[in-house]
């Protein structure tokens, strides 16, 4: 893929095919300003003032051709009102038509140029659209957050046999070593004495696929510490309570917790945010075999808590809790977490909207906030506590999944929240990291949801 800030570039007066955007209201005023020739050529392409849009107005000579295109509010763009013109127009060079600058949509013009095309024959040889942008200024941070996205676009669009846990563990080295952070990989026996979860969880999975506990430390000392989790389950059969195959379709994308984190570890590196960062990925695969983890067991964990296994497809829960554990002895001032946890967040709130949990009032305003102003939406879900006895064991300290099925999404965190710390902000995204149909700027797969909402928030409490 083309690089993203390599798709726009600061405008310098280079020739440029002009995009004309109109929305409902300004349509037919500019529609009367326009020659015959434009007014033909949208009767003849069957142009409607409808959301995204788009005909060629014809020049004065061939290559003098312009775009037109619909968009929600031409005054204010959002993050992917240009999204589907990156993604639709020949290769070439544009800019907007009025002096109104890009902004957010910026990133949704790169965005719509990204393609999965790693297992093709033959990929796709369409030349790359470039906007020129008043706004030199935002490009790169734009493309950072493009490379995010597309980082965890691309790490849950590639199936497990070619992204295990020895795989995500590169992807860690690799972004580690371009920001000169310290790795560590915890594994083997000393991840069963240490992480006890975390081991019971992969101890299915062959030797290749080995689980682990991946932890990044990058930062000084002296400033604030900050702690970034992300279930990293890179195939999900369900264990002995065994999905069936419609449920296992898609368990390739059960690592997107960890890729979300990753990007997210990755984007304060670049953005040289003045943090103490800890990233902890435990990376495990849910497998069958004659060792695998059982119903009815009841495992240690890192913080002591003994944990009944009522299911063994409510694992994700239980190798965050031990990575939840070691992130809270640090004693960091913020904890983010993020995992394709529940189908219960999904049948609640569908595909686009994390579910978000938070201990903290003014944290989850917060990501709330930032989340609409970044067209990341999230939504609060309640950590009731009264729901704790859903959980509850006869003997051990905890289940990790109750008799009932009520509230799966909610028990799940307040499950999760047994391993925070008293007194540390918390916030949980129970994410899909999937898009079931493509849209705007958003290919159907993989996808980052809640990520850039989590990473406005980090710039706006620590940025410089």
């Amino acid at each position: 893929m083309t690089d993203p800030a390599d798709l726009v570039r600061p405008d310098n007066g280079q020739a440029a095919h002009l995009i004309h955007l109109v929305d409902a209201d300004s349509h037919e005023a500019w529609l009367a300003n326009q020659p015959e020739r434009h007014r033909a050529a949208l009767d003849a392409q069957g142009f409607k003032a409808t959301p995204f849009a788009h005909a060629i107005l014809p020049g004065e000579t061939a290559q003098d051709w312009s775009v037109v295109s619909c968009v929600k509010n031409a005054a204010k763009l959002g993050t992917w009102c240009l999204a589907r013109l990156g993604d639709v127009l020949p290769e070439g060079t544009y800019r907007l038509a009025t002096p109104a600058e890009p902004g957010p949509a910026i990133l949704g013009w790169m965005s719509g140029q990204y393609r999965f095309e790693r297992y093709k024959e033959k990929p796709s040889t369409k030349g790359p659209r470039v906007l020129l942008s008043p706004q030199p200024a935002a490009i790169e941070p734009a493309a950072r957050l493009a490379r995010a996205t597309a980082l965890v676009r691309d790490m849950v669009n590639i199936p497990t046999a070619d992204m295990g846990p020895d795989e995500i563990e590169k992807q860690a080295r690799a972004i580690a070593e371009r920001y000169d952070a310290r790795i560590e990989v915890t594994r083997g026996d000393a991840l069963e004495k240490g992480y006890p979860m975390i081991h019971a969880v992969g101890r299915a999975a062959d030797r290749a696929n080995a689980p682990r506990l991946i932890e990044l430390n990058w930062g000084r000392d002296e400033h604030p510490r900050i702690a970034l989790v992300g279930k990293g389950v890179t195939f999900d059969t369900g264990g002995l309570d065994i999905k069936p195959s419609a449920g296992m379709r898609l368990m390739k994308k059960d690592m997107g917790g960890a890729a979300h984190a990753l990007a997210l570890a990755e984007l304060v590196m670049a953005a040289h945010l003045p943090v103490r960062l800890h990233l902890l990925l435990p990376v495990a695969e849910n497998a069958i075999s004659g060792n695998a983890f059982r119903p009815g067991d009841i495992l240690k964990s890192r913080k002591g808590l003994s944990v009944e296994i009522g299911n063994t497809d409510a694992e994700g829960r239980l190798i965050l809790g031990d990575a939840l554990a070691k992130a809270g002895e640090d004693k960091p001032e913020l904890i983010l977490d993020f995992a394709t946890l529940t189908g219960a967040a999904r049948v609640a709130l569908g595909p686009d909207l994390p579910a978000l949990f938070a201990n903290d009032e003014a944290l989850a305003a917060d990501l709330a906030e930032h989340g609409t102003a970044q067209d990341d939406p999230v939504w609060r879900l309640p950590l009731w506590e009264p729901y704790e006895e859903l959980f509850k064991s006869d003997v051990a300290d905890i289940n990790n999944a109750g008799d009932s099925g009520f509230a799966g999404a909610v028990t799940a965190a307040l499950f999760l929240q047994r391993f925070v710390p008293d007194g540390t902000a918390w916030a949980h995204f129970d994410t899909f990291a999937w898009r079931p149909t493509a849209k705007p700027g958003r290919p159907k797969g993989g996808d980052a949801l809640g990520l850039r909402a989590a990473f406005a928030l980090l710039q706006a409490r620590y940025g410089r």
